[in-house]
Order: C-alpha cells, then structure tokens, then sequence
C-alpha cells in the first residue's frame, strides 16, 4: 500500500488537523485551481508523506464520491492503526491527537494479550488505533503481560 486517501469536509481543517498529528508539513492544500461541477469531482487536497513512504491525504467527500462513482458510508467502517514502541509513546500520540482536535474515546488500556491501544476520532470521524506492542516484533505475536 501506498497512499491512504480520506474523505474528508473540509479538506482546510483536515490538512490543519493532520499537520499537528503527524508531525509533518505535508503539500498544503492544492489543487483548488480545479473546481468540482455538478457532475465532476474538483481536484482539491492536501497530502502527508510518513517517514516510510505511506501518503496520507484527504480529499472533499463529496469529491470523492463523484471520483468513485459510489455513496460514501456515513460512520467509521475501518480503523487506521498506528503502531509505537511503548505505552510512554502511544499516549504521547493521544495527547498529541487530543492537542489537535481530535475526539478522544475511551481511556487506552492494556488487552488482555498485552498489547496497550486507545481511540480517537479525527474532525471527520475516521477511527484511529493508537497501539504499543510490548517487545516489539509482529502484532501477531503478542503475548499477555504477566
């Protein structure tokens, strides 16, 4: 995978948003110069390229449904996960989220395989995981804290 588009309200606040969250200056809003029509998506967007590469931008919703052809679900229907090293870390990236603007869920907590995870919602109501993977290596080998 690549790049991670969102749909998005307001492509202004989400690249604000976005910018304080990842930490990183991202393009900026482009592509106003293309406006929508009635029938054809405009081009405007703001995109975010991570330190491994991935492209995170957010585009108009109304933008991409016309671009796809397809009527957008209105709640969250995946997450968005984001791994750190430590419990010290994925609060840090809460307390960063919250600092943004985002809305903050439950309290992060520790499962019971050990793994350490808290939720928010961005200004648009994209599910964020933040988690802390104790000892590192594959998610899927967590073991429970004991």
């Amino acid at each position: 995978m690549h790049a991670i588009t969102l749909a998005v309200a307001d492509v202004a606040r989400s690249a604000e948003f976005y910018r304080a969250l990842l930490g990183v200056d991202g393009s900026g809003v482009i592509g106003t110069e293309y406006p929508a029509t009635a029938t054809e998506a405009g081009g405007t967007t703001a995109m975010f390229t991570l330190d491994d590469g991935l492209i995170v931008s957010v585009y108009g919703r109304d933008d991409m449904a016309k671009d796809s052809g397809v009527e957008l679900a209105v709640g969250p229907s995946a997450t968005i996960g984001h791994f750190v090293d430590s419990q010290t870390d994925a609060n840090a990236f809460l307390e960063r989220a919250r600092a943004a603007g985002a809305t903050m869920l439950a309290p992060p907590y520790t499962r019971p395989w050990g793994m350490y995870s808290g939720f928010f919602q961005d200004p648009d109501g994209h599910l964020w995981e933040v988690v802390a993977n104790p000892g590192g290596g594959d998610p899927a080998d967590a073991s429970p804290a004991g």
